[in-house]
This record gives C-alpha cells, structure tokens and sequence, in this order.
C-alpha cells in the first residue's frame, strides 16, 4: 500500500460532520504531503495570487462587518441596513468568485497527480461537489440572503436560532460545504496536488474565521436577549 492509499484510509475512517475538529493530526501520514510538494512550484504567480485571494477575503468581510457592527458607517453611508448589507453581499460574491477563478488558474498552470487521474478519484470528487453544494444552498436556504451575509452584524437580526438543516447535522455547513466542493473540482478537473494544497488552505482560514465570527455573532444575539428582558 503505498503513502497517498495510506492516508485515504485513514481520512476515511474520520466522522464527516465534525469538520475539523475530530482530526488526530498525530497520525496523519506527512510522507503524503511531501510528496504531494514535488509536485507544485511554490513561486508561481497564479499560485501566489491564490493563496493571497484566500487569505484575503475572510479578513476583509470580518474586518468590514465588525466596522460596521461598531460604527454603522456603511447602514449611514447606504441611508438603510439592508441596502448596505446587500451591497456588502454583492462585493463578497465579486471576491469568491475572484478567488474561484485565481483558484482554477493555479491548478490549470501546475502538474497533475497520476493518483487523482482514476474514476474513482472522480466519482469520489462529484460525491463531494454534490455534498458541499447540498451544504452551501440550503445553508443559504435557512438563512436567507441577511443571515448568511452578516445581516446580525447591521443590526439585522433573527428572531431564533436556525437549527433545522444541514444546522442540525454540522456548525458552519456553508463552509465547510465551500471547502468540500473546492476539493472536489480539485480532483474531478485537474486531479492537482496544487488544488489540494490550496483546498486545505481554505480549510484552515474558514476554521480561524470561525473562532473570530462565531463568539462575537453569540454576544450580538445575547446583547439582544438581555436588552429584551430589561423592557
């Protein structure tokens, strides 16, 4: 059994729903991501502005959305909180679809891995296209355009917490879904070692993105809960 067989059987075994949370990184196989490296130059422009595209566009909406939470500077500028948060919507979507395309350039430039060149690496990568979409459309579904888009973030809020799903089977269904369709155009268009290097990249500022708007989306609902009872 070769490194990169290895490794699948042991991510395998691994409860989906946990995102990453349940990942005994301990027994993770590094031979594998060695040699994916061999595989990808580190230098390429396309590569890099991938990379800078992910980076960049957590920060800015967290950045732009606890601003606005503080200053209402945009619900001002905008003359309605609804208008500014649709606009902010409107320039998230711009920059997704940027970091989409940045994504597909970087793996379009660099080799491709012979592992992922199999029908069963693609129907592996159209079950994960399939699931990550399922996520990300009826996480918007449930949420509606304001609540996916910080809508709590310009004051508008919800009246209860959505628990119906895909919220009842995982937190943060929307992006985890989004990493999962990533990593499924990663093997079914490009079977790239570059897009799995990038895939996980998303993974990893999603989690962070998490630790920053899941605590401060609690306090705004229990700020509003309290103001509630002091009537």
């Amino acid at each position: 059994m070769n490194s990169a067989s290895a490794f699948l059987q042991q991510t395998s075994q691994l409860d989906c729903c946990g995102g990453l949370n349940n990942v005994d990184y301990n027994k993770i196989d590094t031979s594998v991501m060695a040699d994916v490296f061999h595989y990808i130059d580190l230098t390429d422009a396309h590569f890099c502005v991938a990379v800078l595209a992910i980076i960049f566009n957590p920060i800015f909406w967290n950045v732009v959305a606890r601003w606005e939470h503080k200053t209402r500077g945009l619900t001002n500028f905008f003359g309605s909180a609804h208008t500014a948060c649709y606009s902010l919507g409107f320039l998230i979507i711009l920059l997704n679809v940027y970091r989409s395309h940045s994504f597909t350039e970087a793996m379009r430039k660099q080799p491709k891995l012979e592992l992922l060149e199999s029908a069963e690496a693609f129907y592996s990568g159209l079950a994960l296209l399939g699931i990550g979409y399922l996520f990300v459309f009826s996480s918007f579904y449930a949420l509606g355009f304001t609540g996916t888009i910080f809508g709590d973030h310009f004051g508008i809020l919800k009246k209860e917490k959505v628990t119906g799903f895909p919220f009842n089977i995982m937190d943060n269904p929307m992006y985890w879904g989004s990493t999962a369709n990533y990593l499924g155009i990663t093997v079914i268009r490009n079977a790239s070692p570059v897009g799995m290097v990038l895939t996980a990249l998303v993974a990893v500022t999603y989690k962070i993105a998490i630790g920053f708007e899941g605590p401060f989306t609690e306090e705004i609902y229990r700020q509003k809960t309290k103001s509630v009872k002091n009537k």
